[in-house]
């Protein structure tokens, strides 16, 4: 029988607001029903604690749920914390200690580091050391069987937490974080690591512990960094969660990725002594190429040896990087559901979208692994550049014309969607008119691309976008720098001023049967067969 799942609270810097917090945490119980612990992080006391405080520590008030905190980040509340190893500060209230793990009864394993970073030796009652990091370290790692934590408290931010990740905002943790949290994170693989100090809330993309395709799949972490208890700004400084402790759930559904999974953000500071084995090669290597026999019509296998026909000079491609976990797009992964993939060339393959708008909305996808398009080789993005020339061709002789978006924002595979609409019900100042006039209602800026400018001269390689090209080469772009919606580009396109079908406008809603999948696949297959370049000789 599966374990219940714990109820859990997290908690900002409290500095000494315990009415306020407590108070929000009954609000909380009496309408969502009970949790079972409270993590407090940050600075729990404040320079001017002592009056509420003096009431639960005497007793004539009692926390509503049992409360775990971390010890003092500067001199002036050293004296709350009377045992460095850890005690009771009041009923329902304990101070966890300087550093180590706290085991509960339900098999929760949580590890916890108080303090800031010392800037020198010994490191004062309020700050914490490499020794105490790595004795922290050593205690955990050298269980034979230590796969990682269920939570980890610490007081600062871990530096370059956002490292292949979201933005972190204003919070700069090149300047902020500590260097020794980044590296008990790395090691210890916490399934979620708990930070504040800021007077900030951020909520980091979960990121991986394994190195893909040369480890064993494991659990994923989720950074997230709590603002103070009743800040002005509204800013979220309780996080509720439930959680299954890793020593009682079945170890494939410990290691499921989630698909915005990222890298590990602390990988390379962990390695910096290896840094010489990280700079690229002085000549790069094509990505490696990877065919299927869907079937026989289907084309002969293309050489991967780099050169193009009637062209006796190979070119060289720049070697795409490893996926960051099980990929739905990398024609070589198992996830790949190659019944639905329509078109094989020798850098990129087109596919049928999975819950697409309608039955011919295609995808143009990197054989190898690439996360956007400004991130291709030159022959990736001639052989896009053949993939558009020819949907534009076979679009046309249906009546229709293209539209191409690309979200490059929450996904790790880079995929150009191609939906057709009918020439004699859109013209292309409607479509850019359409996607322009939503964007403005979601106070999105999208801007118009001049012409003959190309999307490479706009946007550098690992900067989050949203962008739209019609066949008539007019482009439309906009630069994410905060949260974006996800279905915005089928949104448009599904909206009545299109297609009119905004019932289909999320893929999750218009499933289909593998049997339906496959028959849209055989007719597009065999219609788009006179312009498929690449079964030409």
């Amino acid at each position: 029988m599966a374990a219940s799942p714990l109820r859990v609270l997290a908690c900002g810097d409290v500095e000494g607001r315990l009415e306020a917090l407590f108070g929000r945490v009954r609000a909380i119980q009496g309408k969502s029903g009970r949790f079972d612990m409270l993590l407090c992080v940050g600075n729990f006391f404040g320079s001017t604690s002592e009056t509420e405080w003096a009431e639960y520590r005497t007793g004539a008030k009692k926390a509503p749920i049992p409360t775990y905190v971390l010890g003092a980040n500067g001199p002036e509340t050293v004296s709350y914390f009377p045992d460095i190893s850890g005690c009771e500060l009041a009923e329902n209230i304990t101070y966890l200690g300087r550093r180590g793990l706290y085991s509960g009864a339900s098999g929760l394993q949580i590890a916890y580091l108080s303090g800031t970073e010392a800037q020198q030796e010994p490191a004062p009652a309020y700050s914490f050391s490499a020794k105490d990091v790595a004795e922290l370290k050593m205690s955990l790692l050298s269980t034979p069987s230590f796969k990682g934590v269920d939570i980890l408290l610490t007081s600062p931010w871990p530096w370059g937490a956002e490292t292949f990740g979201n933005s972190t905002g204003e919070i700069n943790t090149k300047k902020c974080g500590s260097k020794l949290v980044s590296d008990l994170a790395a090691s210890l693989k916490p399934r979620y690591h708990f930070a504040a100090l800021e007077k900030a809330y951020y909520e980091r993309l979960p990121y991986r512990n394994h190195t893909v395709l040369q480890e064993s799949p494991q659990h994923v972490s989720r950074f997230i960094a709590l603002a103070d208890v009743g800040n002005a700004g509204k800013k979220k400084y309780l996080y509720a969660f439930s959680i299954v402790p890793m020593s009682m759930m079945d170890p494939a559904e410990l290691v499921k990725q989630p698909q915005d999974v990222t890298e590990n953000p602390y990988r390379k500071l962990q390695k910096a002594a290896q840094k010489s084995r990280t700079p690229l090669p002085a000549e790069e290597e094509p990505a490696s190429q990877f065919f299927f026999d869907l079937k026989k019509h289907q084309g002969k296998k293309r050489p991967s040896d780099g050169k193009e026909r009637g062209n006796s000079q190979p070119k060289q491609a720049r070697k795409p990087p490893q996926p960051t976990g099980p990929c739905w797009f990398c024609l070589a992964s198992p996830e790949v559901e190659k019944h639905l993939v329509v078109s094989i060339g020798t850098q990129c393959y087109l596919a049928l979208a999975k819950g697409g708008l309608l039955p011919d909305h295609v995808l143009i996808l990197p054989i190898g692994h690439y996360q956007s398009v400004v991130d291709l080789s030159s022959d990736v993005v001639e052989e896009v550049t053949k993939y558009k020339s020819a949907l534009k061709e076979f679009f046309r002789s249906k009546g229709k014309r293209y539209v191409l978006f690309e979200r490059n924002y929450r996904s790790q595979h880079l995929q150009l969607q191609v939906v057709p609409l009918p020439l004699d019900q859109c013209t292309s100042e409607e479509i850019k008119e359409s996607f322009i006039a939503q964007a403005q209602e979601q106070q999105i800026e999208l801007l118009e691309i001049p012409e003959h400018t190309d999307i490479t001269q706009v946007v550098q390689p690992g900067t989050p976008y949203f962008y739209v090209e019609l066949d008539t080469g007019e482009k439309l772009f906009h630069r994410i720098r905060g949260r974006f919606p996800l279905h915005f580009g089928r949104e448009v396109l599904a909206s009545e001023a299109l297609l009119a079908v905004p019932q289909r406008a999320d893929w999750r809603q218009c499933a289909a049967e593998r049997s339906e999948e496959e028959a849209q696949a055989r007719a597009f297959r065999r219609d788009f067969q006179p312009f498929d370049f690449a079964l030409r000789a």
